[in-house]
């Protein structure tokens, strides 16, 4: 089952997470550009890339007087960097190193005459080599690219459903590049406890910005299972919260997970995910004391 035919793609990720850990510190390398150019919003909700019809983009920037979309093509295997003036520069999707792709990156920016500070190495990963010196990272298998951009299609489709359900404060479906996962989030209305950080080679304030507030979050991240999970965690985490029924918790990752694996071999797969996420945020809300929140 490849996923092309509109079902749900099958992807191990022992089989491309030489690719997985290249295309993380390549996409980081353009999600700092978007850091450094996107006006800030609460939450970091300024800096994820979204899933498009082809791949994931930063979607429009502003970029000294101009527009400027950087796009991952998971179809055509490139990196589109598009400015509203018409110019259009492309890096291919290879295998190649990241130190490569970043000195090209930079290279076709300058030639769009965009000089914006890109962050020197990659967070959220134990890993963090500058990205001018990444020499070992240097896999890309274009049919994983292209699957697992079919899987985010498919998660997409439910986070969206999901979002649409919840009349408070939702943030909207976006890739973190950070931790390489696509989320949605909750919010009840009420401050939160500083988080602690301790991300690995990430910045506690970066943690305090994103959960300054009562929350919970649910996404699908390339991990946690033999061919990734849909998860979701609350913040803070209400006393209870680790024994809702029907649901597997995740002691280590502190969140519950959902096989993707388990989830397309399910008949109703996007029902599946649906009850999942809405069943982990709902026994969160109780146990928290949410203000309710009417669905549309």
């Amino acid at each position: 089952m490849n996923g092309h035919d509109g079902r749900w793609p099958a992807l191990l990720v022992d089989e491309w997470a030489d690719t997985r850990d290249t295309l993380h510190r390549w996409v980081q390398i353009v999600g700092r550009l978007r850091l450094a150019l996107a006006p800030h919003q609460n939450h970091w909700w300024h800096v994820p890339l979204y899933v498009t019809g082809v791949g994931l983009t930063t979607s429009l920037m502003p970029a000294g007087g101009r527009g400027l979309e950087v796009q991952f093509d998971f179809v055509d295997h490139r990196l589109v960097l598009d400015s509203t003036d018409g110019r259009r520069r492309t890096v291919e999707l290879a295998p190649r190193s990241v130190a490569d792709f970043h000195e090209e990156v930079r290279r076709r920016l300058g030639e769009l005459d965009v000089h914006a500070p890109i962050g020197r190495s990659p967070v959220e990963v134990e890993d963090a080599t500058p990205f001018a010196e990444d020499q070992h990272h240097a896999s890309y298998d274009a049919e994983a690219a292209h699957l697992f951009w079919l899987s985010l299609v498919k998660a997409h489709q439910v986070l969206s459903d999901f979002r649409g359900g919840f009349r408070g404060k939702a943030s909207p479906v976006h890739f973190f590049w950070g931790a390489f996962d696509l989320a949605t989030t909750r919010f009840s209305g009420r401050p939160a406890p500083r988080h602690p950080g301790g991300v690995p080679n990430c910045p506690d304030r970066v943690m305090w910005e994103a959960y300054d507030a009562e929350l919970t979050s649910a996404g699908f991240w390339p991990g946690g299972s033999p061919e990734g999970s849909f998860y979701s965690y609350a913040y803070p985490e209400p006393t209870g919260f680790r024994e809702a029924p029907g649901a597997a918790y995740d002691d280590e990752l502190g969140e519950f997970l959902l096989p993707y694996h388990l989830v397309r071999q399910a008949p109703d797969p996007a029902g599946a995910v649906g009850d999942f996420l809405r069943s982990t945020h709902d026994h969160a809300a109780r146990l928290g004391g949410w203000p309710a929140a009417e669905s549309p």
